[in-house]
């Protein structure tokens, strides 16, 4: 079976569409999953911002991902659970689309994405432009049937150095092969930004396990600052990663990000944990 819109569709219907404002949607998590990690609920509304931007250009051009402001990590995405999603368009032209959105379950807030930009390409380089418009006339009818995502392979990453509490280092593989990428996308295998970050959010847990909180709590990841994507990163691209930290006060950190390809800058962020006190 092919895994166009299976292995990383994360929209199963779109309730809500109006052309260069907002659209609202849902997607249902499928049961069987053993979790479903908080990039895929970011990618979840970057993908019904997508499919509001693909309608407004008929389809010609779509958006990519290239900067997201603020990615705030709120509450858990449960298998089996309801995402209901949101965005809302705070411009759109041929050049890029710029949006924020939220992603929440049972009321609760999971995410939360301020000050995203993506820049517009051309449809036809990533996938077919009619099969995606009859995908998006289905999502605004009945939907489709919920339980299509298999779930993510592992994504490793090898320590390679750094300074216990102050740094650590490593390096990525990018799978050479994975169910998803015949979803993202058909034309030209990328591989996620969600995923990339995913994979440096379990870098910087690690970086954060290694510094001591103050005695009424414990450390939490909150939120995602200004990760940039330069690049499409293909199949196979060996990535080398850096978390550090920058700041730390009596109640938060502040990491960096940085992921490159060789001498080249690929990706990068900050990322801010802050006390999640004992109860």
């Amino acid at each position: 079976m092919s895994g166009h819109f299976r292995a990383f569709s994360f929209v199963d219907q779109v309730t809500s569409i109006q052309d260069g404002s907002r659209v609202e949607g849902r997607y249902v998590i499928p049961g069987d999953l053993r979790a479903f990690p908080p990039c895929l609920a970011a990618e979840a509304v970057g993908q019904l911002a997508a499919w509001a931007a693909m309608k407004s250009s008929d389809f010609v051009r779509r958006p990519v991902a290239g900067l997201a402001g603020r990615v705030d990590l709120l509450g858990e995405a449960r298998p089996g659970k309801v995402l209901e999603l949101a965005a809302d368009i705070e411009s759109l032209d041929e050049e890029a689309i710029s949006y924020r959105g939220t992603a929440t379950s049972e009321g609760a807030s999971v995410i939360a994405l301020q000050d995203c930009v993506g820049p517009m390409i051309p449809v036809a380089d990533l996938d077919d432009p009619d099969t995606l418009r009859d995908r998006l006339a289905l999502l605004c009818a009945q939907g489709v049937p919920a339980g299509g995502f298999p779930g993510l392979p592992p994504l490793p990453f090898h320590r390679v150095g750094g300074e216990p509490g102050l740094s650590v280092r490593a390096a990525f593989a990018v799978p050479s092969s994975a169910p998803f990428f015949a979803d993202h996308f058909p034309r030209r295998p990328v591989f996620p930004g969600s995923l990339l970050m995913q994979v440096c959010l379990q870098l910087s847990a690690e970086l954060v396990a290694e510094i001591p909180p103050p005695a009424r709590g414990q450390w939490r990841l909150q939120s995602v600052i200004n990760m940039k994507l330069r690049e499409f990163i293909p199949p196979a691209k060996e990535l080398h990663l850096e978390a550090r930290l920058k700041q730390r006060t009596a109640d938060a950190l502040t990491l960096t990000l940085d992921a490159r390809a060789g001498d080249e800058v690929v990706g990068g962020a900050r990322l801010l944990a802050e006390i999640d006190a004992v109860k």
